[in-house]
């Protein structure tokens, strides 16, 4: 059951939904369930979520969040996002409190995935 006030579900962009899921499903092993053309979710990531049929994307430099994952062998993530169709923004680069790297999704949408 959802707690009160909690962060419960995100929803994002995408410029290309099968290619989105494809990557999330490679990268991640995200299970998603489509709701028609324009609509697919995953759960069981840690926050559930779905990503909508768009022709925009979200990016932080244009006002977007950014959402950032966790990773215990960011090498390893960051070889997983390339053999995916991942397009890399800015490689590893250190910043107060770990290591982290920005990436765009196949569907358009920066991301980020950080660790130690």
């Amino acid at each position: 059951m959802p707690q009160h006030h909690s962060l419960n579900y995100i929803e994002m962009p995408s410029q290309n939904l099968p290619a989105t899921q494809a990557f999330f499903e490679q990268v991640f092993q995200w299970q998603f369930e489509s709701y028609g053309p324009a609509y697919i979710a995953f759960k069981e990531a840690q926050l559930d979520g779905g990503f909508f049929q768009s022709d925009k994307n979200a990016h932080s430099p244009e006002g977007a969040p950014l959402v950032i994952f966790y990773s215990d062998d960011l090498e390893a993530s960051l070889a997983a996002v390339e053999q995916a169709q991942g397009k890399i923004l800015r490689p590893i680069f250190s910043f107060p409190g770990g290591r982290r790297f920005h990436f765009q999704e196949p569907g358009g949408n920066e991301l980020a995935i950080w660790g130690q």
